[in-house]
């Protein structure tokens, strides 16, 4: 695996200082995200781990081999659970490996751990324990864009990935092979992000995949259909339930609603994460702070208590809403309340996995609701407001690194075999690891 991608090279001359060349080569072994959506985690030559996620599935499924992996650094791309609902448990017994991420993704991190523990804490589904969690700040430094650091022995550097905020591109250098691990990225603007349009030099570039069959319309076309959806069923004298994730789907809808003068409410682990956005230090890594400062102040805060819920899903008005699909969180409230209206709307803002709820909603239009089984009446809609890069995305973003030759290792998506061989035949020196493969990249 050979060459280096022209990209903007600004993590090259510019970035500092490089190491002394090692070996040339790196091992790279793949403990989850190969050929699968969820639990990601990639070792660099024993010493480096990037990402350590779960899957939220039912059973949740961890990193192979989790319990004996043992890093001397951890680098973390983004605050989305399949990239950190793993990490407290690396901090077990004596182990204190450092962990270096971007300010906005240790604070996520830490919320969606102690989230973790509320709902599963003390059985097999939750890999640590409270003191793990609480270890986090002890071995975590914080890092911004574009400013090299060294873990590990290696050179790293952070790249505006586009995704959710304080999501990077992880550029690692060993002074002689130059890896690219791409996260989670989009490559269009949203709200709270530009796209990203950072091409770093690399001789390999694991790269996910995770929409690598979609082609959407233009972001504006959907942020437009669902503003107008959403007024007229407000106008009709209905309610609009819109389940959300958390970490930055939620923030992008309030965004969406502030700029249509949508009256909203948002309720759920959402309006902490918008807090958090929000704070000194976070706000820099916003495309437009003053955008969701202005969004929080249109949006009114649900605290749940003696039946605020009931009486805002009586209301003509938009309430944003976890669990993004259907399996908890205050939507347990509010989807029941409007299911049996036809004029009132559930609008599904994200990727709705099989087997959950939503996904259920979407495809028969009834769904397991807090235990029950419920037929909907009320409307259900979908909008594609993924953070993730489509087919055109990925394909402009690789498009840097095809004709020196640099290596592309597809992951993070269910038909990686396939991607990797379409992309093979456009030219790209290109393969879909296994899980727990490993294998070497050089210059």
């Amino acid at each position: 695996m050979s060459g280096h991608g022209p990209g903007d090279g600004a993590a090259g001359t510019d970035a500092g200082k490089r190491l002394e060349p090692q070996s040339g080569r790196m091992e790279v072994e793949f403990l989850g995200g190969a050929r699968e959506i969820g639990r990601s985690a990639i070792l660099v030559d024993d010493d480096l781990l990037l990402d350590f996620g779960m899957d939220s599935g039912n059973p949740p499924a961890f990193p192979i081999g989790a319990g004996d992996v043992d890093p001397e650094a951890v680098v973390v791309s983004h605050g989305h659970l399949d990239h950190v609902g793993s990490i407290p448990s690396l901090l077990s017994g004596d182990a204190r490996p450092t962990i270096h991420w971007t300010p906005p993704t240790y604070e996520l991190t830490r919320v969606l751990a102690r989230d973790t523990l509320r709902l599963h804490g003390g059985t097999y589904d939750c890999p640590f324990t409270e003191a793990e969690v609480a270890r986090l700040t002890q071995v975590s430094e914080t890092h911004g864009y574009r400013e090299p650091f060294e873990a590990a022995g290696y050179e790293i550097t952070f790249f505006d990935a586009g995704h959710v905020p304080g999501s990077a591109h992880v550029l690692i250098d060993d002074g002689e092979t130059r890896l690219l691990y791409t996260g989670d990225f989009h490559a269009d603007d949203q709200q709270l992000l530009a796209g990203t349009t950072a091409r770093p030099d690399a001789d390999a570039v694991i790269c996910e995949s995770t929409y690598s069959d979609v082609t959407r319309r233009p972001r504006e076309e959907i942020e437009a259909a669902f503003a107008e959806s959403v007024a007229e069923t407000i106008w009709s004298g209905g309610t609009v339930v819109v389940p959300a994730f958390a970490i930055g789907r939620t923030q992008e809808v309030l965004c969406i609603c502030e700029e249509h003068d949508l009256e909203c409410y948002v309720d759920g682990m959402g309006k902490r994460v918008t807090e958090i956005f929000l704070r000194e230090g976070n706000r820099e890594f916003l495309r437009d702070p003053d955008l969701l400062r202005r969004a929080k102040g249109n949006a009114r805060f649900v605290d749940g208590r003696d039946g605020q819920r009931e009486r805002i899903a009586e209301q003509n008005t938009v309430i944003v809403t976890t669990s993004g699909m259907l399996h908890g969180g205050p939507a347990m409230t509010y989807v029941p309340a409007i299911r049996s209206h036809p004029t009132n709307k559930i609008a599904m803002t994200g990727h709705q996995v099989e087997g959950t709820p939503g996904r259920d909603l979407l495809e028969t239009g009834s769904a397991e609701i807090d235990g029950r089984m419920m037929r909907i009446s009320a409307q259900v809609e979908q909008y594609d407001f993924s953070a993730h890069a489509d087919r055109e995305g990925l394909l402009e973003f690789l498009a840097a690194y095809r004709e020196e030759g640099a290596a592309v290792l597809v992951n993070h998506g269910d038909r990686c075999e396939a991607f990797a061989e379409e992309l093979r035949a456009e030219g790209f020196a290109a393969s879909a690891p296994e899980l727990g493969e490993r294998l070497e990249v050089a210059p």
